[in-house]
């Protein structure tokens, strides 16, 4: 007769394993598995991955295959999405080999044109006229981060004041409806307001005054296109800042006044504060697209004050690449300009980091 193993502990065991074990009876457990796993043999490798599982599922994770299942609908919701950018915005990059070709659209190809190297990139560094189209661009850029940054950060602290909220979503209306107008509509209302026969000159006129002609001067063009874009595009950062403004907790507004703060501080002190990491990251993306213009504003008026005032660098692409069919000198300008947004946004992205805010990522 053969006698049975003992394998199960006594109860003094037992009791002397949960005075031990810090989560009650753990011993029991291990003693327990360990037994089991003497006992499976081979059974023991297929219970491991399960195991392992409701180990990360106990300590607070989840597995792929459970967060697949569980997101599926988020995820067949965003494939169109992704489709769209991979179709628009990815695949086309594999075009910029072109950037180191001798081009042909007609005939060639781009499997059948020679490479030329950084031909193309040398036509564009020994290019007078492409570095002073470049200084323009980034003057421009300069007159609209400073005159207009600012406006719709004001704006948004003007209407966080109002109290009434049927003013206040009035006013956010007006504001951001010149958002959905097309330039094309935006430079007509210009033309006809401080043209040479607008409404401005023929008030003037008409008061004995000599008229002048907004659209057509030089010297104010750059003045004049930041005019046109705070008109049409200030309401859309309000809606931005606005949205900021609503998560600050109101208590602190209560604590500032409770100690003696009046209006000016309290926006100072609380409200500012609140604002600068959207500030900060709104700012590193509009660094990044200094050379990103309008392009359209600008080529609408490019003919009335000539293309020494209002050359930018996509109207120069235009020009002298695509429309004279040199699209590996487009090519190779486009990723130079490609490669100087990069540099910019990493630069404004560390001055970020500097100052405290995390930009558009934050600092391991």
């Amino acid at each position: 007769m053969v006698k049975p193993r003992a394998t199960v502990a006594t109860e003094p065991d037992r009791a002397a394993d949960r005075a031990t074990d810090p989560i009650g009876d753990g011993g029991s457990r291990d003693s327990r598995s360990s037994d089991s796993n003497s006992t499976a043999g081979g059974r023991d490798s297929t219970r491991k991955p399960q195991s392992a599982a409701r180990t990360r599922q106990a300590a607070g994770g989840i597995t792929w295959r459970l967060r697949l299942r569980r997101d599926r609908t988020l995820i067949l919701m965003t494939l169109p999405a992704i489709a769209l950018l991979l179709i628009f915005n990815y695949i086309p990059l594999l075009g910029n080999i072109v950037a180191f070709q001798d081009y042909d659209v007609y005939d060639l190809g781009i499997t059948g044109s020679p490479f030329v190297g950084f031909d193309n990139f040398t036509r564009i560094f020994e290019d007078y006229r492409f570095w002073e189209v470049l200084v323009n661009t980034l003057v421009i850029f300069l007159t609209q981060l400073v005159l207009f940054f600012p406006i719709p950060i004001a704006v948004a602290l003007l209407l966080n004041t109002i109290m009434s909220a049927r003013v206040r979503a009035w006013v956010q209306a007006v504001v951001y409806l010149p958002h959905f107008f097309s330039w094309v509509l935006v430079v007509t209302v210009f033309q006809q307001m401080f043209g040479g026969a607008g409404l401005v000159a023929q008030w003037l006129r008409e008061h004995g005054h000599a008229g002048f002609d907004l659209m057509t001067n030089a010297s104010f063009f750059k003045f004049l296109v930041t005019a046109q874009a705070v008109w049409k595009d200030a309401g859309w950062g309000v809606i931005v800042f606005l949205a900021a403004l609503a998560a600050v907790n109101t208590d602190l507004y209560e604590a500032a006044a409770v100690d003696g703060a009046g209006r000016w501080r309290r926006m100072w002190h609380v409200t500012l504060p609140a604002l600068r990491p959207v500030i900060a990251l709104l700012l590193v993306l509009r660094v990044g697209s200094a050379l990103n213009l309008d392009f359209e504003q600008i080529l609408l008026q490019r003919d009335q004050v000539g293309p020494g005032a209002s050359e930018i660098l996509d109207t120069y692409i235009w020009w002298t690449g695509i429309k004279t069919g040199d699209f590996g000198y487009a090519a190779a300008a486009g990723i130079f300009k490609g490669l100087f947004s990069v540099a910019m946004v990493l630069g404004a992205n560390k001055v970020a980091h500097m100052l405290g805010e995390q930009g558009v990522y934050s600092k391991k």
